[in-house]
């Protein structure tokens, strides 16, 4: 894992930019939009995908696995954080001399001080990001933007617009989120996450006031989050705009139905406006009052705002239907820390009907894990009702002896509601073995996890209602 060096100077010019790990969905998107710039574009990654395939067609010089070759003549090499020092191409670029920015930096420069909305927050942000875009593209306008996950009804993650404005999922992550000149910020909650990176909860919340007053317009954010208020206490900007279901929210949610796609009023400035959105969860309206109070900044009226969020279909790898098979519905969701699976488990809770929740958990990252295999284990023993716990996804990071899946499992007060089962096709074989007519899976982590869906409904097909 390379950290980001945010004091390492922009090129003033980029004529050809090479990407290390340009499969991904935020560097082939931005890699993507380097095209759209007129600057020529190579890169490589582990595996082909189907991003790969898209940015070969367009003209990007892309490799399948990582070597000093692949760098060709290009003068300005893009990174993420989860590649390795050790990495051929990192290397022979520093060698060089190289202009080696991180793909945060890369996006710091092709922003180019034009109007910027952040949407930062430990949850929530590619929801909220993508609820934003949707509505101003409904709205008539045509932002650029770039997601942390695919649009839905969009099917990409980033595009090039023909207006100024940009829309970017803001990473709290790694500390980059504070690199940018930011217009409008929008705080979706402050959970305290990524200690690896900020040392301790205090350093994490004084990380979201410097975002918060930076902005230089307005700053949106949570009524009723714990951490957002905390952060809230230390915002000195003068255009604050709260929202939520709390009584003294700025942009308040009252009247929230569950009965399938969550609907909710919004009321602001003595008028109220009703949406009924396409996506579920009260979680989802919480996000969608957060992208109307955005749009409000921006000047449309409170009426156009909740209309034109509505039309958001979700994004990809959000509770998104992979299919049915023997009655039993497979979802997957991106969901990695506790906070953000028990809203994905209260959502699912509404689609379920008197069917059971089976919850397929990989958790991610052996230091989230460690940190936090307490709070996994009681959401998942609380919302869902029999969770299969699979292996650590580790990404960036090295195995920490003991720290397994079996670390979460073994935290729950009734083995009865979990069982461990390291190995994919047995955790197939046996969630089908579980499940009856009616109930439905879910698959919860922002790893690989998703890859066993089709397993899990091969076994689903094969294997007899237990």
């Amino acid at each position: 894992m390379i950290r980001p060096d945010l004091s390492l100077p922009l090129p003033e010019d980029i004529s050809a930019a090479h990407f290390i790990g340009i499969g991904g969905s935020g560097m082939s998107g931005l890699a993507q939009m380097f095209l759209d710039a007129g600057i020529r574009v190579s890169g490589s990654d582990r595996a082909d995908s189907a991003n790969l395939q898209a940015l070969a067609a367009r003209g990007a010089d892309v490799h399948v696995g990582h070597d000093a070759a692949n760098l060709g003549d290009a003068d300005t090499v893009v990174h993420t954080g989860a590649i390795w020092p050790e990495n051929p191409e990192f290397v022979l670029a520093r060698e060089r001399g190289l202009s080696v920015i991180h793909r945060s930096q890369a996006l710091h420069w092709l922003i180019g001080g034009r109007p910027l909305v952040s949407v930062a927050g430990a949850h929530g942000k590619t929801t909220s990001t993508g609820m934003i875009v949707t509505a101003l593209l409904e709205l008539g306008a045509h932002p650029n933007f770039v997601n942390g996950g695919v649009i839905e009804q969009l099917g990409v993650s980033s595009s090039s617009g023909t207006d100024d404005l940009f829309v970017i999922e803001a990473d709290e992550s790694d500390g980059t989120f504070l690199l940018y000149d930011t217009a409008v910020a929008l705080i979706t909650n402050v959970d305290p996450d990524h200690l690896d990176h900020y040392g301790s909860d205090e350093a994490f919340h004084d990380a979201f006031v410097r975002f918060a007053n930076e902005a230089r317009d307005a700053v949106v954010i949570s009524s009723d989050d714990p951490g957002a208020l905390r952060v809230r206490a230390g915002i000195t900007h003068p255009h604050v705009l709260s929202f939520g279901v709390a009584e003294d929210a700025d942009l308040r949610v009252t009247d929230v139905v569950t009965d399938g796609p969550v609907a909710a009023t919004l009321a602001f400035g003595g008028e109220t406006a009703r949406m009924r959105l396409a996506v579920p969860g009260v979680h989802n309206a919480i996000n969608a009052a957060g992208a109307v109070a955005v749009l409000l900044t921006l000047g449309y009226t409170l009426g156009d705002a909740a209309r034109a969020v509505e039309g958001f279909a979700g994004t990809v790898r959000r509770l998104e239907l992979h299919g049915t098979e023997r009655g039993v519905r497979v979802f997957d969701d991106y969901s990695h820390h506790p906070t953000e699976v028990r809203a994905a488990l209260e959502a699912m809770r509404t689609l379920s009907g008197s069917g059971r929740i089976i919850a397929i958990q990989q958790p991610h990252t052996y230091s989230r894990t460690q940190h936090m295999y307490r709070e996994f284990a009681e959401v998942l023993e609380t919302f869902a009702d029999h969770t299969v716990m699979l292996d650590v996804y580790g990404a960036r990071e090295d195995p920490v002896p003991g720290v397994t899946g079996e670390l979460v499992s073994g935290a729950f007060t009734d083995a009865a509601h979990v069982h461990y089962v390291p190995d994919w096709q047995e955790a197939a074989e046996y969630t089908a073995g579980v499940a009856r007519e009616g109930d439905v899976v879910v698959t919860l982590g922002c790893g690989n996890v998703y890859q066993i869906i089709p397993q899990v409904l091969e076994a689903l097909r094969t294997t007899t209602e237990g």
